[in-house]
């Protein structure tokens, strides 16, 4: 575990191999889990601003389910998340022609509809973050799923490419520049520690 400002972020952060294998997985976090994606207080006004320019994207058992809960819930677990359809699929997904789940929010982002790509629980994915025990600081784990992302973590270690390489972008997302160049000079002395024994 290393300390940058008040996050707590994993040994397996750094260590890790993860590059996203679309192909293989078909995006299936977007469906297999214990409800939707979970949203920030702050990104609730980001759901209700987008959701007129990203309804024409939503598949109509999608729609339907958001017609019928709200565009966002709250799960006593997980706070505020997104719906999802019969369980499974998050309502703001849809498959396309090759069958891989892509997020309605991140369509409508790309298109220039929107200026929020999407959740950043989703973004930072396979990363989770939550309170830490100790007062004011914030935890980072590496919690991919064993089986379904097996081909991600494959292609990591083929393209030599670490979880906190990966995940580059959504990491400056949440917590900055300056966090971002702090873990890349941890992970620099983190693994010439480690060469060095």
């Amino acid at each position: 575990m290393v300390v940058i400002d008040d996050v707590l972020v994993s040994d397996a952060v750094l260590e890790e191999a993860f590059v996203c294998d679309l192909s293989a997985c078909k995006g299936g976090c977007c469906e297999d889990g214990d409800a939707g994606a979970p949203l920030t207080y702050e990104e609730l006004d980001h759901v209700r601003d987008a959701f007129e320019e990203v309804k024409p994207l939503l598949t109509a058992e999608g729609l339907a389910e958001i017609n019928r809960t709200g565009i966002f819930r709250y799960d006593q677990e997980f706070g505020w998340v997104t719906p999802t359809v019969n369980g499974g699929i998050c309502a703001f997904g849809y498959r396309d022609r090759a069958g891989i789940i892509r997020c309605a929010f991140e369509e409508a982002y790309q298109r220039g509809w929107i200026g929020w790509k999407k959740p950043i629980s989703c973004h930072l994915y396979p990363i989770k973050t939550k309170a830490s025990r100790l007062d004011g600081y914030e935890m980072i784990n590496y919690e991919p799923r064993e089986t379904l992302c097996a081909p991600a973590c494959a292609l990591g270690a083929k393209h030599k490419t670490r979880v906190y390489q990966f995940l580059r972008e959504p990491l400056i997302r949440k917590y900055g520049e300056s966090f971002y160049r702090l873990l890349e000079q941890v992970a620099g002395a983190h693994f010439e520690g480690h060469q060095k024994k």
